[in-house]
């Protein structure tokens, strides 16, 4: 299964009829074969969301870590996580994208981040062990994981790719966080 994600997005038209509004496989910027894919795949700005127009919110597959604010949004995206001992991202890249990072806990295992999001973590294919700050148990491909605003990580030490599906959707912050 790696590789680009194909994302179909249906419309409806002037007419009152739905139809295939895109067909595209993302993110639009080239893959080199074998590479971990992470393709951003729809965001909604509030709730209820609104299926009025054609915009494409992600038409190159950009990934967002958070929802947009203060309206109640979502995002769904697709992840490929590298083994551990290949590359993660930089804490950096993480708070920009509006991650809330802890130094303590990145320095434990690089990629420890929250989010004041319910996320639906699901594996699709290999596995990936779910890092808290007490305990962690591996997930394999058809488990779900309702990650409630925790800090958290991501940790593949399996030696293969491992493809995460993630719907993320706007939460209130906890306390004390």
């Amino acid at each position: 299964m790696p590789g680009k994600v194909r994302r179909i997005v249906t419309g409806v038209n002037d007419a009152g009829r739905s139809f295939i509004l895109s067909d595209t496989r993302l993110p639009t910027a080239d893959v080199s074969p074998g590479q971990p894919v992470s393709a951003g795949l729809w965001i909604t700005d509030r709730s209820p969301a609104s299926n009025a127009g054609n915009n494409d919110p992600v038409a190159d597959g950009t990934i967002a870590t958070i929802p947009p604010a203060d309206r109640g949004g979502s995002i769904f995206r697709i992840i490929d996580f590298s083994p551990d001992s290949q590359t993660h991202r930089p804490p950096e890249e993480m708070e920009r994208r509006g991650a809330k990072i802890s130094r303590e806990r990145w320095a434990k295992l690089p990629g420890f981040h929250q989010t004041d999001t319910v996320d639906y973590a699901i594996v699709l294919e290999g596995e990936v062990y779910a890092v808290l700050d007490e305990g962690e148990t591996l997930m394999r491909a058809g488990d779900v994981l309702i990650q409630r605003g925790t800090h958290h990580a991501w940790s593949n030490r399996s030696g293969k790719l491992c493809r995460m599906a993630f719907i993320l959707i706007d939460a209130e912050p906890l306390p004390n966080h």
